[in-house]
């Protein structure tokens, strides 16, 4: 469509066309000819637009109008590749990409997805699948950072304030006692699996990789060199520790010397690098025959249905500070690398580490103690109620 009359500018031209609705053109720094994305009602409109890039090529901030048109699909998936992720965070993006963000955002170009798309977006989400949203709007909001980055959008959209936090309660302790019955519910078996939980604490996917060479009887630790997690897909994953924190020597408390020399001697795999853990039939454990052993286990103790077998490392952090260990020395336990400052200025030697686990050998000791009185107590009441209705 031919224009009505043009007007020329130190910067850009504005130009109105038949219809009487105006537009704005200008040569930008890429050597191309970019236009206003709509036309506007009066030639002000266009000359302000005109002024607001020629302010935005002044400060250094002029963009291509055409970067951000990258379809989002694309670019997620690209961006999950790229990222060079463990097997299973890689895993848990693609499914949060699959299930919760493609559904929405897959045909939309990057310069589309804007703040109302997003809270409309998240809005539907709460009402459905509340306990994902955090992690999906925090993995879109990263996505789209990176195209920020990436010079393809201007601001990241994702401005929610408090979005992509979590407000996950305080997760349960299990008492001694529980622990106790836990291992004895779980069988000779995977009574170990529980204690170095509970007590080293090591993670699950540590404990899946561990060797016989990786048990120190001497010392009375374990070493942890690798993990292998489990896939949704039931395939494991042999690797790395989740961080060079996580490669570590787990000194147990004195009470696990036995525990430990019984399950080399009856339940590891044979060879000299033989698992530490394996099912019945000889073969590594699976996640989900572990997890129907746990339930009955759980239910079997009465412990909360929302207990996890994971949750024991957070009584293993509990009953360390309490036995007098400081952030290094339950850092070092756990297999932590946060909290840097406490890395680089504080230290946590094999005889500090010697010193916790002894201090929750006395703990157990005592809570175990404590237990037998009490049990012993409720006997004793009870034969003496036993003997007065007798009398």
């Amino acid at each position: 469509m031919g224009n009505k009359k043009g007007n020329r500018r130190r910067f850009g031209s504005v130009r109105q066309y038949r219809s009487g609705r105006w537009t704005a053109g200008y040569l930008g720094p890429d050597g191309q000819e970019h236009r206003a994305p709509e036309t506007v009602d009066t030639k002000k409109d266009a000359e302000v637009w005109l002024s607001q890039v020629e302010a935005d090529l002044t400060r250094g901030d002029w963009q291509d109008p055409d970067a951000g048109a990258v379809n989002f699909k694309e670019y997620a998936l690209r961006w999950v590749k790229e990222r060079g992720l463990s097997p299973t965070t890689d895993e848990l993006y693609r499914r949060l990409l699959r299930l919760h963000l493609l559904p929405t955002f897959r045909a939309w170009d990057l310069d589309e997805i804007t703040p109302p798309r997003i809270r409309t977006w998240r809005a539907e989400r709460l009402e459905t699948v509340r306990e994902t949203t955090v992690a999906s709007y925090r993995l879109l909001k990263a996505i789209l950072e990176t195209a920020v980055e990436d010079e393809l959008i201007r601001r990241n959209p994702c401005r929610i304030r408090g979005a992509g936090k979590e407000s996950a309660g305080e997760r349960p302790i299990a008492t001694v006692e529980q622990v106790d019955a836990l291992a004895d519910a779980m069988g000779p078996r995977w009574r170990l699996m529980v204690y170095i939980a509970a007590y080293g604490p090591a993670r699950p996917e540590e404990q899946a990789e561990m060797r016989r060479p990786d048990v120190d009887l001497e010392t009375v630790g374990v070493w942890v060199r690798r993990a292998a997690p489990e896939l949704t897909t039931g395939r494991r994953v042999v690797g790395d520790t989740k961080s060079e924190a996580g490669k570590r020597f787990i000194v147990l408390p004195g009470f696990m010397r036995k525990d430990l020399e019984r399950h080399v001697k009856w339940f590891a795999e044979k060879e000299p690098n033989g698992l530490l853990f394996v099912g019945e039939k000889g073969a590594p454990f699976r996640r989900s025959s572990f997890a129907r052993k746990w339930r009955r286990a759980r239910a079997k103790v009465g412990m909360p249905e929302d207990f996890r077998f994971y949750d024991l490392r957070h009584t293993g952090h509990t009953l360390s500070t309490q036995s007098g260990a400081t952030l290094k020395d339950t850092m070092v336990r756990a297999g932590q690398s946060s909290t840097r400052a406490a890395l680089i200025y504080q230290h946590s030697t094999l005889e500090r580490q010697k010193e916790v686990a002894a201090g929750i050998d006395a703990r157990v000791a005592a809570d175990r103690q404590a237990a037998k009185a009490a049990a012993e107590k409720r006997d004793d009441q009870a034969s003496g109620t036993d003997l007065a209705r007798d009398a």
